[in-house]
């Protein structure tokens, strides 16, 4: 019960340092709104698609996925000032659970992403995408997991690195090969046999996968609900491990 008091205590409260500046969820949706406009309309030919309703359900659903990647993993980026100006320091002095200093902020940072995503589903819904509402929500959920565990990742290493000069590039180089080898942008299924064999190692290829079956109505395919069981054990270990970085920078 404590803990989910002072849970909802800082998830108030981080809610309400977003909404007093809330550009930064537009900012947070720029990019991929561009990728949307500018860049799905050349899938249709690339993919082979019958219409280009079939090549948004391809696309968006990658899309979302890493918005929920790039969106976790940079939000160390605030924790690092908020050690810099002393707020994680009186924390100390304060009853308040550790884990819930983490879980505050990391399902604030799952509220912004499901914000961000219901605008590029409302968007693409503009260029015929279809989907059933109950998939639709499936998917939400798998995002929410994927963005619970980056964003407890990302603060995590942020506690450890203390420092945006580290923490900048070390999130850099996970990102990228992370992006590439999950068929975000473009499937894997035309991938070089050795390529996809890595890709099979890397989660998220599996949370895109299940992702698009959703979109695509299938809501009965094995990589459904593999990709869920596989973001939710992640999430799990993730803010097991940044809880117990938060127990040690807070005592």
């Amino acid at each position: 019960m404590k803990l989910a008091r002072d849970t909802w205590l800082i998830f108030e409260r981080q809610i309400q340092l977003l909404l007093r500046n809330p550009v930064w969820v537009f900012v947070g949706v720029f990019q991929p709104v561009m990728y949307l406009l500018l860049f799905a309309p050349l899938l249709k030919p690339a993919l082979n698609a019958p219409t280009q309703a079939e090549a948004y359900k391809i696309f968006v659903p990658g899309l979302l996925v890493l918005l929920a990647i790039f969106g976790g993993l940079f939000q160390g980026f605030g924790l690092i000032a908020e050690l810099r100006a002393g707020v994680i320091e009186r924390s100390r002095v304060t009853p308040v659970s550790r884990l819930a200093l983490l879980l505050g902020r990391s399902l604030r940072d799952v509220v912004s992403l499901i914000v961000q995503a219901v605008i590029i589903t409302l968007l693409a819904l503009l260029f015929d995408l279809r989907v059933f509402i109950g998939d639709l929500l499936l998917a939400y959920l798998m995002l929410a997991l994927i963005a619970l565990m980056t964003s407890a990742v990302s603060y995590g290493v942020a506690l450890k690195v203390k420092s945006e000069d580290a923490l900048a590039p070390l999130m850099n180089t996970v990102a990228q090969p992370v992006l590439l080898l999950s068929g975000i942008l473009l499937p894997l299924t035309f991938a070089p046999g050795w390529l996809q064999g890595i890709a099979d190692w890397n989660p998220f290829s599996w949370a895109v996968d299940g992702t698009r079956a959703l979109f695509a109505g299938d809501l009965g395919n094995d990589k459904v609900w593999q990709g869920l069981t596989i973001v939710a054990v992640l999430a799990v270990a993730g803010v097991v491990w940044a809880a117990r970085q938060f127990a040690r920078s807070v005592r």
